[in-house]
């Protein structure tokens, strides 16, 4: 490890420090339900010391070249690629995943960074035509300032690299609020900042709880950007307080991401792929495919076969490197075995599953439900766990509304070897993403996380992201008549 974490530290202005009122953050490994780190708790006097560092370095920091800005966070990556393993055991032990799903975390981190280092110097404004020879107009594309991001715990060095890494790529600064929940590996990340030569005050960040911190961040009048990433009542409540300084805000947030089968599917990928759309991170992602709906004639062997493959799934701890690990809290476990009792109240037919017998700990083992009507709320509600309500249909027109009918509108999975279909139905469903006999790769280099409906709004991930964190200004120009 060429990086060291202090206990009981955050990160400001490039030093590690208490926090301002000396409050302890304990860091809990889900698995052993034990403390194996403290970080510190963050307050309101440490924000507003990390948006003044922040400011400072932003005066320097957005006047430097692209290239050299680019240089600086592509010595970043590599650093992140030096250290996968620790950095992984960090995010691993932290959130309860098995590690080599953390490790494929890192590496995605460490790959995001690199791409935005790499597009720092090709953000461009453009040279607007003119109705007359003596004028020229053309657009700047300028960094905002200090940006808030505030992250999720399920995957935190990916989430904070999908925002950290294009803030900075455009000449901004940031101030990083990880959840109290995970805050391991984003902390170890920025160490590995410091390293690169990334200048003090430009990467804070802050662990600590959201009504001490993210209150304080997205009410603060020195933030010029605010990202977040969260549940949908969260996001509306940010929303609302950066209305107060009219705040640029953009937000990633729940999902409800369905599996669509048509008969004429490879059902053997289709399976496979199903049942590792919910296994990862044990269901605790936004974009976990939740959603089963199969076309009628296939439903059954579909059923039998995902609730066979489930029931084959091994759950350990993190160092166990199964296929999944525990849910993250108590909290967390109360709230997904909550829907299993809704679920059976409601008539859904368990098929495979339920509160995992005999293992000790937060586990729930992959659970499948059929006879699942579209008004139930396993079909509607994010349960955020490893669950997938199993619906039937008959035309692909039934699908696209079942499909449509949903609130949220982040992924949708489509399994057919009709291009024609495939094509229809991926323009007439309403996400901001589509995968097609796949779910959710990340084979495409620069793909944009885009949303639609309550999943938020946004575009994470490729170049229009460095596009998020400017602000375009337009220049006219009248040029005065020259002597011949």
């Amino acid at each position: 490890m060429t990086f060291t974490i202090p206990e009981n530290s955050l990160l400001l202005d490039g030093t590690w420090r208490a926090a301002a009122d000396g409050q302890p953050l304990p860091v809990y490994d889900p698995a052993a339900r034990s403390t194996f780190h403290v970080a510190a708790r963050a307050g309101a006097a440490d924000v507003d010391a990390a948006v003044a560092a922040g400011q400072r370095a932003f005066a320097d920091w957005s006047r430097r070249s692209p290239s050299e800005r680019g240089a600086i966070l592509g010595r970043w990556a590599q650093l992140i690629y030096a250290n996968v393993e620790d950095l992984a055991r960090l995010e691993a032990q932290d959130v309860g995943k098995p590690l080599n799903d953390a490790r494929r975390n890192i590496y995605i981190a460490a790959s995001i960074l690199e791409y935005f280092a790499g597009a720092a110097d090709k953000l461009a404004g453009a040279t607007l035509p003119s109705r007359s020879t003596d004028h020229v107009g053309f657009t700047l594309r300028q960094p905002l300032g200090v940006c808030a991001l505030i992250i999720a715990w399920n995957v935190p060095a990916v989430l904070m690299m999908a925002d950290a890494a294009p803030a900075l790529a455009a000449g901004n600064a940031v101030v990083l609020k990880p959840s109290e929940h995970a805050p391991m590996s984003p902390l170890g990340i920025a160490a590995l900042a410091q390293e690169a030569g990334l200048p003090d005050g430009l990467l804070n960040v802050l662990p600590g709880f959201g009504n001490e911190v993210g209150v304080p961040l997205t009410t603060h009048p020195g933030i010029s950007h605010i990202s977040f990433v969260g549940s949908t009542l969260t996001g509306r409540a940010i929303m609302r307080s950066a209305a107060e300084n009219l705040t640029p805000v953009k937000l990633e947030l729940g999902g409800k991401s369905p599996n669509v089968v048509f008969a004429d599917a490879d059902l053997d990928l289709a399976v496979d792929t199903i049942v590792e759309s919910i296994t990862e991170n044990a269901g605790q992602n936004c974009y976990a495919g939740s959603r089963l709906l199969v076309q009628d004639t296939v439903y059954d062997e579909v059923v039998e076969r995902v609730a066979a493959r489930m029931r084959e799934q091994r759950m350990g701890a993190w160092h166990e490197d199964l296929d999944l690990g525990p849910l993250i809290n108590d909290a967390q476990y109360e709230r997904v075995t909550g829907y299993l009792d809704v679920a059976a109240a409601e008539g859904a037919r368990l098929v495979a599953g339920g509160p995992a017998a005999g293992a000790e700990g937060l586990y729930v083992a992959p659970t499948l439900y059929d006879q699942v009507t579209p008004d139930m709320r396993i079909a509607r509600e994010e349960v955020f766990g490893p669950v997938i309500a199993a619906e039937s249909f008959r035309t692909a027109a039934e699908a696209i509304d079942r499909v449509n009918a949903s609130p949220y509108g982040l992924l949708v999975a489509i399994w057919t070897n009709d291009l024609t279909r495939a094509m229809k139905v991926s323009r007439d469903v309403v996400a901001g993403q589509i995968s097609v006999n796949e779910f959710a790769n990340a084979y495409i280099i620069g793909f944009p996380f885009n949303l639609a409906k309550e999943s938020g709004f946004s575009k994470g991930g490729g170049y229009e992201a460095l596009k998020e964190f400017t602000r375009e200004k337009a220049v006219t120009m009248a040029l005065r008549p020259t002597e011949e």
